[in-house]
């Protein structure tokens, strides 16, 4: 097995239920950072083989495959069924939509410990220690054992709680008070929309944003931009920044490259504009170097000088007579 096979796997992400802590609120489509959560919960998600979104169908960022719970509101037990039958890979990434916090490498972390390990699945827990069953990765053939068990004893799948699946599968807990914050109250919206604010996400939070705006999946080193615009900035002028950085993005893209080609038109516009610096701190030397080439000492011959003034005639404190306006 390659390693590209190793890492596949599929999502299910559930967008469903009435939200009524929100007051009946469209909850996925309640904007956090100017986006989507449930937009923000597919951009973690983004290199899964297959992601099933199970709810009506809406406008996403990017392309999903839609799916529905029979009868529509039957609870998440019967939506992640209906979200499975349409999944293929070993391991599925199972999410609700309202987690703004969720991060690609909080993915890769779930993933990563459910296959270093022998256990069925791999959850988060709270900031209280409760377990997420919404925010996990688990062995497929497990879950879909644990489904027919639970249909076989109920008769169904209609209004069973998640914690009526996960009872029968081997879990490991890993803590994570962040990643799996959710969004069931107006309180927690306003919480994650402050937090995207501070000064140590703020930044993150907005790449991010403008990427999934924009279409552009593309990871760029960030520092390698803003110095180049902190360079453009000093060492031509300050709107040079932004039209710099555009113009680096742009050669990029009409080179069609990824990161290396960013990098690469980066690092030549960085040496660009140190060449535009030192071109003006050399010339700023030479304005400011003595120009007279006598002696050091000595006043050019026919001179006298009186005070800090110097002319080619007798001066006795009054200005030549062509600077008097009285002059005749």
């Amino acid at each position: 097995m390659t390693s590209n096979e190793s890492a596949v796997y599929d999502a299910v992400v559930l967008a469903g239920g009435g939200a009524r802590r929100l007051g009946g609120a469209d909850k996925p489509g309640v904007r956090v950072g100017g986006r989507a959560l449930l937009d923000r919960v597919l951009g973690a998600c983004a290199d899964a083989r297959a992601t099933v979104v199970v709810a009506e169908p809406r406008p996403t960022a990017r392309p999903v495959r839609w799916a529905r719970e029979d009868p529509p509101g039957a609870g998440p037990v019967a939506a992640l069924d209906a979200g499975l039958r349409h999944t293929a890979a070993d391991d599925v990434l199972v999410l609700s939509a309202d987690l703004p916090f969720l991060t690609a490498d909080t993915v890769r972390r779930l993933l990563a410990a459910l296959r270093a390990g022998p256990g069925e699945g791999v959850l988060l827990t709270d900031g209280d220690g409760r377990d997420q069953p919404l925010v996990a990765a688990y062995r497929t053939a497990a879950l879909r054992r644990e489904l027919a068990v639970l249909t076989a004893d109920r008769g169904g799948l209609t209004g069973l709680p998640l914690r009526r699946l996960t009872a029968g599968l081997e879990l490991t807990r890993v803590p994570d008070p962040v990643a799996s914050f959710d969004c069931d109250t107006w309180d927690d919206i306003a919480s994650a929309r402050a937090r995207i604010r501070e000064h140590g996400h703020v930044l993150d939070e907005w790449i991010s944003a403008v990427k999934d705006e924009l279409g552009i999946d593309l990871d760029v080193d960030t520092g390698l931009l803003l110095d180049l615009a902190r360079d453009a900035a000093h060492g031509v002028a300050r709107p040079a920044a932004p039209l710099t950085t555009f113009l680096v993005g742009y050669a990029a893209a009409r080179a069609q490259g990824g990161p290396e080609a960013v990098a690469e038109a980066a690092r030549k516009a960085a040496a660009l504009a140190l060449r535009w610096a030192q071109e003006a701190e050399a010339e700023q030397d030479r304005t400011a170097e003595p120009t007279s080439t006598e002696p050091s000492g000595t006043e050019p011959a026919g001179t006298e000088t009186t005070g800090t003034e110097t002319t080619g005639a007798d001066t006795t404190g009054t200005e030549p007579a062509r600077s008097r306006p009285d002059a005749g």
